[in-house]
């Protein structure tokens, strides 16, 4: 590949715009954005190929949004179904409460069970084809050196002995970006290099997985993602996809873990517990998981970001690990695009952090809550907690967080202006006679959809910033330029129910702003200025 300076005498030569250290539902998510924006990219997995069984089972509809934007969302939901619920039990078989998951969001179920390989696939085979993206697998990042003008890092092969170890073989190599993501979980190499330290909100759970292929028909409960919070040995069970099942259980401190990553001891649990054996299911997995809970105090460190489990370790009890990490990696990724294009300055990146850190820890002291609830092993403890649900004083989880800072519209009072950073809708629609979801007919990236048309509200200079940035415009206006049929009239109750005019989205599906027209022009202005528009040097508008 060739090399390229990108300034002065002395600079860094890039030989690439982004390392990648990670590949995982994160630097997957990140690699093919980037990728499909054309940049640059080399990604280093220590591991020599994807991981192949399903880590992560559940995803939200926004999620799978993602996919639909970075992957083959067809290929990856292929063996998936929706979840209804969530449900919470004691030992005794009361419910204790219920997470209610019904609905749809983002144009898909609110809440899906799948097969995490085949996410995975979807994402990486549209990684490869993008032609601009580099991944090595089996290599294994061993220094990283960042600079003012760029990062270098060395890898080498990571392989297996005649023992059964992994070790760093002696060939090496190393490349030079202008900025390096660590995605590579978390134990990450990359945020130990950095010197960064992580929070600890104190969660040390140990719990024996158990996946399973279903081999017959399972009863009809088994659909239902349920957990028993028994003082005794909490346990739980959840679909993966249509075609597989996990199973958990506790493993209390002070127990032998190697009993339980025993086959003979999941059969026998199985059985006892749900009078299941071979003839139900075949056991494709049977590990022993530590969790925690932990948050990194710097998720940037001048051109390296952390993302995904290096920044954000979330213990598995509401099924947002993964799903943040993804999140991380749309987000940082259309960052990234806006600024090594020229079209954004480097404050935009500083945004990142201030986006994502609240919101993946709002997830995780949630999560860290429910598995608080699951892990009470104390039979008093546990009375006293099925008491405070029956009569109604347990405290409730918080509502799920939007984006409360970084690039959403804000008020006067220095809120975010009423809907900014929720999620923006996404339904079926007509453009030129192609029907489908949004993104997939209109276009990805900024959005700007309103009731009427919105060019008559702005001046030449705005509609040129708009275009620079790439904003696709929909009207609900049948004959209008940029007019789209609103087939299920997704986007008509929207702007109904949340009595606006109009909305501006952004390319990680989440609202800059929501308001009538008339405050367009000035919700312009307030977009320039938080993307640190800096277009000049690219040839774009200003």
């Amino acid at each position: 590949m060739a090399l390229l300076v990108d300034a002065g005498v002395g600079d860094m030569i890039h030989e690439y715009d982004v390392a990648v250290v990670g590949y995982g539902p994160t630097g997957l998510v990140l690699a093919s954005a980037l990728g499909k924006a054309g940049h640059r990219v080399v990604v280093f997995e220590r591991w020599p190929g994807l991981y192949g069984l399903p880590r992560l089972t559940h995803i939200d509809g926004e999620t799978a949004r993602t996919i639909q934007a970075v992957g083959d969302l067809e290929l990856a939901l292929r063996d998936a179904s929706p979840l209804e619920n969530y449900r919470y039990f004691n030992g005794h078989g009361e419910l204790l409460f219920e997470i209610d998951w019904r609905g749809t969001s983002s144009g898909h179920p609110a809440h899906i069970a799948m097969y995490q390989p085949d996410i995975e696939d979807s994402i990486d085979k549209h990684v490869r084809a993008s032609g601009t993206v580099e991944v090595n697998q089996g290599w294994a990042v061993v220094n990283v050196h960042p600079s003012d003008d760029g990062v270098e890092l060395t890898a080498r092969p990571w392989t297996k002995s005649r023992t059964g170890q992994w070790a760093h073989a002696g060939e090496e190599r190393t490349v030079t970006a202008k900025y390096l993501v660590g995605a590579d979980g978390a134990n990450s190499f990359v945020r130990a290099t950095l010197g960064i330290e992580r929070s600890d909100l104190g969660v040390r759970d140990s719990w024996l997985n158990i996946d399973c292929e279903r081999l017959r028909p399972l009863p009809e409960r088994f659909d239902r993602t349920t957990q028993f919070c028994d003082p005794v040995r909490g346990h739980m069970f959840m679909p993966i996809g249509k075609s597989r099942q996990r199973f958990e259980l506790a493993v209390l401190p002070g127990e032998d873990v190697a009993m339980f990553e025993d086959p003979g001891y999941a059969w026998s649990w199985l059985r006892e517990t749900h009078g299941l054996g071979p003839d139900d299911v075949k056991i494709l997995r049977n590990v022993v998981y530590g969790f925690e809970a932990r948050i990194a105090e710097r998720w940037r460190a001048g051109r390296v970001f952390l993302a995904g489990d290096a920044a954000h370790t979330t213990p598995p009890y509401l099924g947002q690990g993964a799903c943040s990490g993804m999140r991380d990696g749309i987000t940082l990724g259309w960052k990234l695009d806006l600024v090594l294009r020229g079209l954004a300055g480097d404050g935009l990146l500083d945004t990142y952090e201030a986006e994502r850190r609240p919101h993946a820890t709002t997830i995780t002291e949630t999560s860290t809550m429910l598995g608080r609830v699951a892990n009470t092993h104390d039979p008093a403890a546990a009375a006293a907690r099925d008491q405070a649900f029956r009569d109604g004083t347990a405290p409730p989880p918080p509502p799920f967080p939007a984006i409360v800072a970084g690039v959403v519209r804000h008020g006067e009072d220095g809120r975010p202006s009423p809907l900014a950073g929720t999620l923006t809708p996404q339904g079926v629609v007509v453009k030129d006679g192609v029907q489908g979801l949004f993104d997939d007919v209109v276009g990805r990236g900024f959005s700007l959809v309103s009731a009427t048309d919105p060019r008559k509200a702005l001046t030449g200079e705005q509609l040129d910033f708009l275009a620079g940035l790439g904003v696709t415009m929909a009207t609900l206006v049948p004959g209008a330029r940029d007019s789209v049929a609103d087939v299920d009239g997704t986007y008509r109750d929207f702007l109904r129910d949340h009595d606006v005019e109009a909305f501006v989205g952004r390319p990680d599906f989440h609202l800059f702003w929501a308001g009538p027209l008339a405050e367009l022009p000035a919700v312009i202005g307030e977009l320039r200025d938080r993307l640190h528009w800096a277009p000049a040097s690219a040839g774009v508008p200003a």
